[in-house]
């Protein structure tokens, strides 16, 4: 089990640096290859050659990329320093760099939305997974009949419709229409968690009602696969009640390939749910890297990229962990 652990974070540390590097050539070579100057985007077109040069100096930009790039990796993990001449700026690590429009350091800049997208992706996460396996199972118990079409014409709709469709619908109806639920900012949990809660239970559902749908149909065709094999045809023989049946042999390896969906899709979901954030007024990462992509703020998408990139890859991590422990073949691969 350990040279499983030891490989897998390995890899996953391998991957985090070929993010970086790629991500970092997308974003800062690519400009150069263009013709464009970064430069330009920190103070303005209208700076003269003296602003601009000094720009270029404190911020490395005239250093060749993997110089840049060597400079970046060792902000993420020491801090750098932007210098020049007696003008100094310390940015400690994780260092992300600055934004070219605001000329603040992006790491503190997206942990302050860091937790709006946390609240939302976890709590949508939780109403998903519940909902969309519980009426997996369901639906697969009672195939054929009403109440199965009735979910899996549901899952088709939440599958189909975007979420920019159903968050404005859902907003419209609930918010305005009958004024069951608030449509205003988000409130941190320290400070109120009535108020976090009933702030975010309409997002939480609009989203979760997408993810729940794929969950759903998954859910049944595993769990419909699963009741049709031997093992479980023998334990029905042996007199084993239908509860133990389904909850302790078909359950448990219908939704083994859940797993694997469900931390990806929450990783994803960590690095910002840009749509929903949108729709809703939510300031998260999502939120965050929408308004930098309007401003060509190439430093903060950078930082939502490799933060996304994480998150994902960490949740890869972890899945991996978890088969290592459910299925003991997994660790011999």
């Amino acid at each position: 089990m350990v040279a499983y652990l030891i490989r897998r974070i390995f890899n996953a540390v391998l991957t985090l640096l070929v993010v970086t590097l790629v991500t970092f050539g997308i974003f800062f070579m690519v400009p150069k290859l263009t013709g464009s100057d970064p430069a330009l985007l920190y103070i303005g077109k209208t700076a003269d050659k003296v602003a601009l040069d000094g720009i270029r100096e404190k911020m490395g930009l005239a250093d060749p990329i993997m110089v840049q790039y060597g400079k970046f990796l060792k902000g993420l993990v020491a801090g750098r320093d932007y210098a020049n001449g007696p003008d100094v700026t310390h940015c400690p690590a994780p260092c992300l760099g600055y934004s070219f429009k605001t000329e603040q350091e992006v790491t503190p800049l997206l942990m302050d939305d860091l937790p709006v997208t946390f609240s939302l992706a976890l709590g949508a996460a939780i109403l998903w997974l519940i909902g969309g396996v519980a009426t997996g199972v369901i639906s697969a118990l009672r195939k054929g009949s009403l109440l199965d079409r009735v979910v899996m014409t549901g899952a088709l709709a939440g599958v189909s419709l975007p979420i920019y469709f159903t968050g404005l619908l859902a907003s419209a109806v609930f918010v305005y229409w009958l004024g069951w639920l608030p449509q205003g900012q988000y409130v941190p949990f320290l400070e109120s968690p009535a108020d976090w809660f009933v702030q975010l239970l309409l997002p939480w559902i609009t989203l979760a009602f997408l993810f729940a749908a794929t969950y759903a149909r998954l859910t049944r065709a595993n769990m419909l696969e699963t009741l049709g094999e031997d093992y479980i045809r023998t334990a029905r023989a042996k007199g084993l009640p239908e509860r133990t049946v389904i909850g302790k042999h078909a359950l448990r390896s219908g939704l083994t390939p859940i797993v694997t969906i469900f931390g990806l899709d929450l990783g994803s979901l960590l690095g910002g749910a840009i749509l929903t954030e949108a729709v809703f007024n939510l300031r998260g990462l999502g939120y965050q890297a929408l308004q930098a992509i309007k401003g060509n703020d190439l430093p903060v998408i950078l930082g939502v990229t490799l933060i996304a990139a994480t998150f994902i890859v960490v949740a890869n991590l972890v899945v991996d962990l978890v088969y290592g422990l459910i299925d003991p073949r997994v660790r011999l691969g």
